[in-house]
């Protein structure tokens, strides 16, 4: 062999969301497939069979990001949402922030509550039995010495934690979103010993895994959950934007100027400002709100009780598509929920919305990084959803002054690209 292919290195990535898997929960580790092979790695890919798997929304049109020679292998799993489907009488498992079922019902109270007291850490851990047995054939099998899981689902994790335990690999437990932080964890009405084994989970990943990457500003919360926990291994590595995504030919502003909000609207999201002051600009300013994902009802109810306002709700569309929407409105609308855990969220769309160089309105009770990110790289504003004048004054400049740059150099430092490269290093 050459110096060369000495070098390469394989690296199993075990992650339950991948294609036709839709939404954001795929897209991570799609696009880090897709370029790791650039630095001179080489992923394995461990996933559900889809024909086993309970996903909330597909989308087979990402399937155009796997490289047909990529390794990826499927197993079996045990749905155990089919008991939760049953109680509830619905028709998928439950969107993230349950926005797909709005006020529940007493049904779906119990169903809730069986899902966050007895599927510890989650309901989707009848995959875990399977994964790992071929996790530990593909081990052997390509001498792989790198381990990467991912969550959610959190119960991804234990299938690293036992691997540690029983092969002389390195894991690296990679977090998209906060465990027990999560902003809709108490919607799952855990008990005080609910709450003690998910923590004791949480725990032990973060104590035995060798490194800790996280898609959120979150390591002080993740380091104070244990004193075991070393923070140096501990690394914020950002979602981001694919560049090729964004190469649109054909792409141009809508005529009628279009406020588009991407990704899922929860009812504990403060949007009723908003509303009221898109509202108060009619007639002098005619506007499009559009609507990307899901929307509560609560909260479709609310924005379609305005007979000035002109909505627009697309429902989930292929990734392609919300991509070439993003780049056609005039403004863009990013908004937290309800909670003290903003400060260092970062939703993925907030990657592709930069990319999208249309100017971003963010708006949040408290000043998150996000935000920050926002203002760094020139791309837009951040308001409180109290600040209704503001929120006028800055759909108003958009309105009348269409022309937006942003700071290039700054925005490309979210690029998947150079993520992957930051990626490698972590593997190496």
């Amino acid at each position: 062999m050459t110096q060369q292919h000495t070098k390469i290195k394989k690296v199993l990535v075990i992650t339950y969301y991948w294609p036709p898997a839709g939404g954001p929960g795929v897209q991570r580790w799609l696009k880090f497939a897709k370029y790791l092979p650039t630095s001179e790695v080489i992923p394995v890919i461990l996933t559900v069979d889809p024909h086993k798997a309970e996903y909330p929304i597909q989308d087979p049109t990402l399937q155009k990001d796997v490289d047909p020679n990529i390794l990826v292998y499927k197993t079996t799993a045990k749905g155990l949402y089919s008991l939760y489907k049953k109680i509830t009488r619905a028709k998928t498992a439950p969107y993230s922030g349950f926005v797909n079922e709005g006020k529940p019902r007493f049904r779906q109270k119990v169903a809730r509550f069986i899902r966050g007291n007895f599927f510890l850490p989650d309901a989707r851990k009848g995959w875990n039995k399977y994964a790992y047995a071929k996790a530990v054939e593909l081990i052997e099998k390509y001498n792989i010495q790198t381990v990467i899981t991912t969550g959610p689902p959190m119960s991804t994790h234990l299938i690293g934690l036992k691997l540690k335990k029983n092969k002389n690999i390195k894991w690296i437990a990679d977090f998209r979103d906060p465990w027990t932080d999560i902003y809709y964890y108490h919607d799952l009405y855990p008990t005080r010993i609910a709450q003690a084994i998910d923590k004791a989970y949480e725990r032990e990943v973060l104590e035995k895994s060798d490194i800790v990457l996280t898609a959120n500003f979150i390591k002080e919360k993740l380091v104070c959950k244990s004193s075991k926990i070393i923070p140096d291994k501990i690394h914020v590595l950002t979602n981001g934007f694919d560049e090729e995504d964004f190469k649109t030919e054909g792409a141009n502003k809508k005529e009628e100027f279009t406020i588009t909000y991407a990704g899922t609207l929860a009812s504990s999201y403060p949007v009723q400002p908003f509303i009221d002051a898109v509202a108060e600009l009619y007639p002098e300013k005619k506007i499009v709100l559009q609507f990307v994902g899901k929307v509560s009802e609560e909260h479709k109810a609310y924005i379609t009780s305005k007979k000035n306002i002109k909505a627009v709700f697309t429902g989930f569309i292929p990734h392609e598509r919300a991509v070439r929407e993003l780049i056609e409105s005039q403004l863009l609308l990013l908004i937290f929920h309800h909670t003290n855990q903003n400060e260092g969220h970062m939703p993925g769309k907030l990657f592709e919305y930069l990319a999208a160089r249309t100017p971003i309105l963010c708006i949040e009770d408290r000043e998150s990084m996000a935000g920050k990110i926002i203002r760094d790289c020139r791309s837009g504003i951040t308001l409180s959803f109290h600040d209704k004048e503001g929120i006028k004054k800055f759909i108003s400049t958009a309105y009348t002054q269409p022309e937006f740059q942003g700071d290039s150099e700054k925005i490309s430092r979210y690029s998947r690209q150079t993520l992957t490269a930051r990626l490698s290093q972590f593997i190496d």
